[in-house]
């Protein structure tokens, strides 16, 4: 009886591809990649004179337009003039009309991080003293809406395709040459360049709509398409798309001229299209990790090749487990997958999984930073939920190739036995041969005899046969006049009847294959180790779907590093509490570096000393009070309760024992440590320190 999917499975893979949507449809707007850390006039501040410009300083490099920035009045007209500019750094402004009255004022910003994000918030600051306002200070939702959600399923669509064509691929070439010719390998490669450049063209005009207003009227404005083009994200999606066409041409060559060669010709191409293959897939890869996670923050240089190497890894996977799957249900009974195909897929996936895992822990501990991170951060989190489906997918890959092991084992006994009962039916046929000649001399003596004797009776009996010979021919001669007529509508009637014949010889000879060929497909269906092997992949391409889905929402969520930067800062962009402000802290440190005049006291004030900018003047004096220059001064900055620092200040030269820095930045209140380093010599320096409350 023939053996199909157990109902159980079928159950598994719905639930999968549930969940699936169900993870896609709750990723909701992107995460800020980019957080805020500090402001002027900061949050909530209440100033006495209305500022001349508003600044804004992130945690990485923004784009900016002009409509980035936007500072409204208590009524909710614009107060800002001109376009936002940088200011140094990751520091912007935007300039504010003069004379402005009292009053409260919001502060809405809409960027772009480097990492190819939008970022969006606001906040408010208050003239004179605060008053009511009609604008909300609630954060913005920036990528949100129906575009997001567009966006989203662009950017699986655009996954699920590279995993598709790069793996489908792989598998094809390392591992079944002859399924070049399968047409359901054909399909699963080509739908995924298909899919690849489709959610490419989409995700490139739904951009600007993503990151600006949301609308989906907006999706073909050229004008607005124009500018996506000229960002580093435009650019790397124009990119991606010149690279599918090369892989177009790889997939016709592959399919084409490849499929066509003998084997010992398809050896010498395989190389040249792994080469090729290689470089496009990279290319294609590339224009992920040139424009994400990887090409910003700690470590650019090394992370995004190690994006390249994680992407390559898990399309070749599941990408490589979906044609299998395709061939393993869809292929053609005449062309079964063979074990060997099947056993250098699992060797090529267990590769795969080493360099998953090898550039999978690099990249978690670049986003995350510390271990609290996995759980109190949502990248943290999904991340250990990705953690968690990549040990379910290895531990069916694991049942996957013992079911390998096992079919590989059946096949080379079958080929055994396959080759004895050859031998056998050799050896019966010899000996049958051996047995017949001997007969056949006996039965040609025998024959002779009784020719011999025959020529002697035929030489009495000439006449009576002759006589009976021309009696012959005259009735054959009347019967050939008399059914002249008839034999020429029996050769009408022959010719018709042979056209019959032929089409319904063609007839069955159709239905003799397709019965043979749903034959050899219960045989092979019916093979035990063919279908577990079946239903450990199925659940394997089911996990996966999963996988890649909880993949997608990951790439669009704050690195948990980054977020918890942001609530260390205290400058999140939904914060609305005024800081407090204290005055000027002034800190008197002796130090004795040892050395003949390395004796003195170094003063140390900071003003306002409270969070964000201040000004930080060092003063060196003798034990009796004169100032005097030593080589080098140095001073850092550490909040040990929150593990931040040290941030290092190198002051400037002022004059005879006068240093000051400028737009120190403190990023939280707290108890600080302020240490200063002080060399007298070219050996000799001591490092003192002080805590200040700051803030």
């Amino acid at each position: 009886m023939t053996q199909t999917i157990a109902p159980r499975f079928r159950t598994l893979v719905l639930l999968l591809l549930a969940v699936a949507c169900a993870l896609l449809a709750g990723a909701g707007p992107a995460s800020a990649h980019a957080a805020l850390t500090g402001s002027d006039p900061q949050q909530g501040a209440v100033v006495d004179r209305a500022p001349a410009q508003v600044s804004l300083t992130f945690s990485e490099s923004v784009s900016v337009d002009d409509d980035s920035l936007r500072v409204l009045d208590p009524k909710g007209k614009r107060v800002d003039e001109g376009s936002p500019s940088g200011t140094g750094g990751t520091s912007y402004s935007v300039k504010l009309h003069a004379g402005l009255p009292d009053g409260t004022y919001t502060v809405t910003y809409q960027v772009v991080s480097a990492d190819s994000h939008p970022v969006a918030g606001a906040y408010t600051f208050s003239v004179g003293a605060p008053s009511d306002t009609t604008v909300s200070a609630a954060p913005q939702a920036a990528g949100g809406g129906f575009v997001g959600g567009l966006y989203g399923v662009g950017r699986y669509g655009s996954y699920a395709g590279f995993a598709v064509l790069v793996g489908g691929a792989a598998f094809v070439l390392a591992c079944w040459p002859r399924g070049s010719g399968v047409r359901v390998v054909q399909r699963v490669v080509v739908s995924g360049w298909l899919a690849l450049t489709a959610a490419t063209l989409l995700l490139l005009l739904l951009r600007g709509s993503y990151t600006g207003s949301g609308k989906l009227g907006d999706v073909f404005d050229l004008n607005l398409l124009g500018e996506v083009l000229q960002t580093k994200t435009g650019a790397a999606l124009v990119s991606r798309l010149l690279l599918l066409a090369a892989a177009a041409l790889f997939v016709a060559v592959l399919f084409g001229a490849y499929d066509k060669r003998e084997d010992e010709e398809k050896r010498d191409l395989t190389f040249g299209l792994a080469v090729g293959g290689t470089v496009v897939a990279a290319g294609l890869a590339a224009t992920w990790a040139m424009s994400e996670h990887a090409s910003v923050g700690l470590q650019a240089g090394l992370a995004m090749p190690a994006d390249v190497v994680h992407l390559i890894a898990v399309a070749t996977w599941l990408g490589g487990l979906t044609a299998l799957l395709a061939a393993l249900y869809r292929g053609p009974a005449d062309t079964p997958v063979p074990a060997d195909a099947v056993h250098r897929f699992s060797r090529l996936a267990f590769g795969s999984v080493i360099a998953l895992v090898v550039t999978g822990t690099y990249q978690s501990w670049r986003q995350l930073g510390s271990w609290t991170a996995f759980t109190d951060t949502r990248y943290g989190q999904l991340l250990l939920l990705k953690i968690a489906l990549v040990a379910v997918l290895v531990g069916i890959a694991y049942v996957s190739r013992r079911w390998t092991a096992q079919l590989a084992q059946a096949t080379a006994a079958g080929v055994v036995r396959q080759r004895e009962k050859g031998e056998r039916q050799g050896k019966q046929e010899k000996r049958v041969k051996g047995e017949k000649a001997p007969v056949g001399a006996s039965a040609a003596r025998k024959n002779g005899k009784a020719a011999s004797s025959g020529n002697g009776a035929g030489s009495g009996s000439g006449k009576a046969s002759g006589t009976d010979d021309k009696a012959g021919g005259a009735k054959g001669a009347g019967s050939r006049s008399g059914s002249g007529s008839r034999s020429g509508s029996a050769k009408k009637s022959g010719a018709s009847n042979g056209s019959g014949t032929s089409q319904r010889a063609a007839q069955l000879a159709r239905q003799r294959a397709a019965v043979d060929a749903a034959r050899q497909k219960r045989q092979r269906d019916a093979d035990p180790n063919r279908f577990g092997l079946r239903r450990s992949v199925l659940a394997e391409a089911g996990v996966a779907v999963v996988l890649l889905a909880v993949t997608t929402v990951l790439t669009q969520t704050e690195p948990g590093r980054t977020e918890e930067e942001a609530k260390a800062t205290g400058a999140s962009a939904s914060a609305t509490a005024p800081a407090p402000t204290t005055g000027a802290v002034t800190l008197d440190m002796p130090f004795d570096t040892g050395s003949q005049n390395g004796r003195g006291v170094v003063r140390v004030e900071l003003d306002p000393a409270r969070t964000g900018a201040n000004d930080l003047h060092l003063y060196v004096e003798r034990p009796d009070g004169t100032a005097f220059d030593i080589p080098e001064v140095k001073v850092a900055l550490t909040q040990k309760a929150k593990d931040i620092g040290p941030l290092p200040v190198a002051p400037d030269h002022i004059t005879t024992g006068h240093w000051s820095a400028s737009g120190v930045q403190i990023p939280i209140a707290g108890d600080w440590e302020v240490a200063v380093t002080v060399r007298t010599s070219d050996i000799d320096q001591v490092t003192v320190s002080k805590n200040a409350q700051i803030g």
